[in-house]
Parts: C-alpha cells; sequence; structure tokens
C-alpha cells in the first residue's frame, strides 16, 4: 500500500528511457488532491511514456510537465496535443463552494476538456465520478453491477453535477468519433478528503435512522489511482465502480470504531437536516442523508475481470478514516469549534435534536434582529 519513493519518483527522467513505449497522459486538477497522487504514480511507472500535468498553479512533482491554466479555458487544446489519454479531475466537490458557481466549473469544464481533447486527436479521456449517481435506495441489490440503472436525484451534495458529467460521457463518443470515455465511480472516498460521508464519522455519535438500512463500502484513494491507471492503460474499459471487496453492516462500524449509535424517526432526521441546510448552519442537505440510510454498494465486476485488486480492506479504511477525524467534531454536517464540541460531548446521545434546536432558534433570532 505504500507509494514509490519521492527521490526515486522526482529524479524519473522519461525523455531518457526510450524503451518507455507507453501512452502520454494529461491529469487536470493536477496540483492537488487526487490529481497531484495519480500524477506522481504515473510519473513513476515504467508503463507511462510521459505526463501533462494542468492545473491553475503548479504543483510539486518535477518530472511531469505542467501547463498553468483553468480547465475552462478552450486554449486547454493546444496542450493535449501529443496526449493519448487524459484523465479529469478537476471537479469541484467542497462542502464550501457555492452550489451554482461549483456545478457551472464542473459542468463547463468537463464540456471543454471532452472537445478540447477531440479537438486534439486525444484517443481516451476519463472521467471521475462517484458511486453515488446510482443512488441511495431500500430496494438497491447488495452489490449493485456496473450496468444498474444511475437512480440517484440531484439533492444529496454535487450529485446533479455527477450526473451531469455521466450525461456528457454518453454524449460524448457520438458528438465526436473516435473519442473513448471511461467513467470509473468510486465509493466513500477516504484518504486526505473532506465530505458529507467522511464527516459522518466525526459526530460524538452515529446517527441511524429509525427503520433503515445502511451498508457502508469504502474507497482509498490508492486505490483509485490504481484503477484509473487501469482505465489509461486500457486494460479495463466503459463504467468502472470502484471499492473495497464486499461491505460493513452499519452494527459492523459501530464495534469497530466504537462509536454508539443515535436512532431517530426518519421525519425528525430529514426534516432537520433540510431546516438546517435551508437557514445556512449546515453545508449538507437533506439529500446526503439517503447515503447513510440505504445501500449503494458496488461490484466493481470489471475492474476485478480485468486483473485489477483493492489493496485496502473496508476495516482498514475506515480505521484510517477514524485516525484522520480524531479530534474534529461535527454535528448534523457541521464543524464545531473547541467550546461548542465540549458541550457536544456532554450531551451525549441528545446532541444532534438540542443542537438542531437550538441552532434554529438561534437562527430566527438573528433574522428578526436584521
Amino acid at each position: 500500500m505504500s507509494s514509490p519513493d519521492p527521490q526515486v519518483r522526482a529524479t524519473r527522467n522519461h525523455s531518457t528511457s526510450p524503451a518507455v513505449r507507453g501512452p502520454v497522459v494529461a491529469v487536470t486538477g493536477a496540483a492537488s488532491g487526487i490529481g497531484a497522487l495519480l500524477t506522481e504514480r504515473l510519473v513513476a511507472s515504467d508503463e507511462i511514456k510521459q505526463v501533462i500535468a494542468i492545473d491553475e498553479r503548479r504543483g510539486e512533482c518535477a518530472a511531469a510537465q505542467w501547463h498553468i491554466l483553468d480547465v475552462r479555458d478552450p486554449a486547454i487544446a493546444d496542450k493535449l496535443r501529443g496526449a493519448d489519454a487524459v484523465v479529469h479531475l478537476a471537479v469541484d466537490l467542497d462542502l464550501g463552494t457555492d452550489t451554482a458557481a461549483r456545478t457551472a466549473y464542473n459542468v463547463r469544464g468537463t464540456q471543454t476538456v471532452l472537445t478540447a481533447a477531440a479537438a486534439a486527436g486525444v484517443h481516451r479521456v476519463v472521467l471521475c465520478t462517484s458511486a453515488m449517481v446510482y443512488g441511495a435506495l431500500p430496494d438497491n441489490e447488495l452489490p449493485l453491477s456496473e450496468d444498474a440503472e444511475l437512480r440517484a436525484t440531484a439533492e444529496a451534495t454535487g450529485v446533479g453535477d455527477l450526473l451531469e458529467i455521466e450525461r456528457l460521457a454518453r454524449r460524448a463518443p457520438r458528438a465526436h468519433p473516435g473519442l473513448n470515455v471511461t467513467v470509473v465511480r468510486p465509493a466513500v472516498l477516504v484518504g486526505g478528503t473532506d465530505t458529507a460521508l467522511t464527516r459522518y464519522f466525526e459526530s460524538p455519535r452515529l446517527l441511524v435512522v429509525a427503520g433503515s438500512r445502511p451498508a457502508w463500502q469504502f474507497c482509498h484513494v490508492e486505490d483509485l489511482c490504481s484503477a484509473l491507471e487501469y482505465a489509461v492503460l486500457e486494460k479495463a474499459e466503459g463504467e468502472l465502480a470502484v471499492g473495497c471487496d464486499g461491505w460493513l453492516e452499519q452494527e459492523e462500524v459501530e464495534e469497530l470504531s466504537g462509536i454508539r449509535r443515535m436512532e431517530l424517526p426518519s421525519a425528525v432526521a430529514l426534516g432537520a437536516a433540510a431546516r438546517l441546510h435551508r437557514i445556512g448552519l449546515t453545508p449538507s442537505p437533506a439529500g446526503d442523508l439517503a447515503y447513510t440510510m440505504y445501500p449503494w454498494v458496488v461490484s466493481g465486476s470489471r475492474l476485478h475481470d480485468a486483473g485489477w485488486r483493492p489493496q485496502w480492506t473496508n476495516e482498514e479504511v475506515l480505521a484510517e478514516l477514524l485516525e484522520e477525524v480524531s479530534g474534529r467534531h461535527t454535528v448534523a454536517g457541521r464543524r464545531l469549534g473547541r467550546k461548542d464540541a465540549t458541550a457536544a460531548g456532554a450531551a451525549g446521545a441528545t446532541v444532534a435534536l438540542l443542537g438542531t434546536a437550538a441552532l434554529v432558534r438561534r437562527a430566527r433570532k438573528a433574522r428578526r434582529r436584521g
């Protein structure tokens, strides 16, 4: 599970290695997050000839060829010339980003990259969305196949953008003959990520909606990067779901985490989440709760058939997630300060209900005073 030695990566020089006959790969969003990890991985690969890194700032990977620009700039087509494949990771799913601005960036950026790739003669574009596009529903099969219908709605954070990216992916080969598009859909992503689903584990109690049937499947960012590399090298094609093998039941998550549950009626949990988001006190809409209520576990059969295997188990990824969020305190998706966190710990099982009521009352008073 360890990544290649940084010095080896930094000193690697593809231009002096004529034996490398693999593809030239461009990565957007290459300066940070998954994009930076993938860029480092591809640079260190004996199967990749060259890596073109594209972002609005320069990243730390010295062995990549850098181009600094916004992915919405049509000039990106010139930067993609000579590339065999593009991995588009310049997608904003930050909880704090304005929804309209985020959607405009994500959709326009994906449109521009697909069009520019076709104009530059790129053979393959790899897009990364999420297994959330399948939707979290009580009648979902366990696990879902890649061909399962995409039944998600736009009610959860960023899912509307991801569904639109999926639509663009389906359209692109028809609009641009000769362009192949692969979509990679990870399960709950862990490893330096901050999402509504990772924040779920920052709460003093794990919220369980009465009558729900949660099933937890994680995907470590290292496994996602190896799956993206498989897609780049055309070892697997089409829609690729990626995650740890199997899943964890809610009871297993509680036992492994040592965090007790707090069970609430559906109407209370969903109503409180909707009110808090509507008045701007929490970043997560009520639709995020569905992904903690019902299963959306994926089989990953296409990657498995191609010989890919995850290096992480659900238990190992959960342990890493708990270590990452240690010391953070969140209620209803809202991060608390130290003083609030102390009160939350003392409140025990009633913290979410009491916190919700107090926050709503405080907001109403502030609006009346305004």
